[in-house]
């Protein structure tokens, strides 16, 4: 009997010490799914007159892919991060049709899309800063929108607390990515094991640019409630959307998703 006791003792010990290590040396297949670029996608966008390819180096050498869709003069111009299983591309048909006058740069990930490299917290947040400071300088939009879906929260709402933008669009936000991690893996250190963070609520009081925030009523990956604790920390004025009986992923054909950000863009249309 002891000696039973003693092998079960070893198996749990086990479990306790080898699922965490694992979580945390495979943290990153959990929270990016790298989606790529396929030539036919490429042959699909390269029919859109008003679009056209954008690569950029980063600081470190790594090529960085965007789209950009060409706005009418004295539109907005939307800096787009797309979520952890995005090809970004996949927003251009959107943009285009149910939002004419404002300009689109779709940016891709290191890993995602047309890009090199290994995605990561911080690269995230340095490219994003690059496509920013790139369009400001080379686009010269009338006005500068960042918009953020799920993972892409986080890169949007660092770029508004590093750089003056005319407002804030997110989709399928959270907090941060800690508090999301301890939603679905309350058992786990998650405090000690996450190396991602997505800090959005650290920064959010100090943001001052209008947000719109887009939450999904049955969002079965990022709960509401992690939305709803970032839209209230927010430091401008802002306004909350619930897409009643909407997915994480099933935003898009909510008959408000559309509708409220076309008012939002049109709000910063000159």
């Amino acid at each position: 009997m002891a000696e039973g006791l003693i092998a079960v003792g070893k198996v749990v010990l086990a479990v306790a010490i080898g699922l965490p290590l694992a979580i945390y040396f495979l943290q990153e297949r959990l929270i990016f799914y790298p989606q790529p670029l396929t030539a036919e996608r490429r042959a699909q966008v390269a029919q859109f007159p008003d679009v056209k390819e954008i690569v950029l180096k980063s600081e470190d050498g790594t090529r960085l892919h965007a789209w950009h869709v060409k706005g009418k003069a004295g539109g907005p111009l939307v800096l787009y991060f797309g979520g952890n299983a995005e090809e970004v591309s996949w927003m251009i048909e959107g943009a285009r049709t149910r939002t004419p006058a404002a300009g689109w740069l779709l940016a891709s990930y290191r890993g995602y899309g047309g890009s090199d490299g290994s995605p990561s917290e911080a690269t995230i947040f340095a490219d994003a800063l690059q496509w920013y400071d790139y369009a400001v300088k080379e686009i010269k939009p009338a006005n500068a929108i960042v918009f953020g879906r799920s993972l892409g929260s986080g890169a949007a709402v660092h770029v508004a607390a590093e750089r003056p933008v005319a407002g804030v669009i997110l989709a399928t936000p959270y907090d941060s990515l800690t508090e999301v991690a301890r939603y679905h893996y309350p058992w786990l250190p998650v405090g000690l094991l996450l190396k991602h963070r997505f800090d959005s609520i650290g920064r959010a009081p100090r943001i001052q640019a209008p947000l719109l925030s887009l939450g999904a009523g049955r969002d079965e990956i990022i709960p509401l409630e992690r939305a709803k604790a970032l839209f209230d920390a927010w430091g401008g004025p802002k306004h909350w959307v619930a897409l009643e009986d909407a997915g994480h992923n099933t935003t898009d054909s909510h008959p408000l998703f559309w509708y409220h950000i076309e008012r939002f863009l049109q709000e910063r249309t000159q």
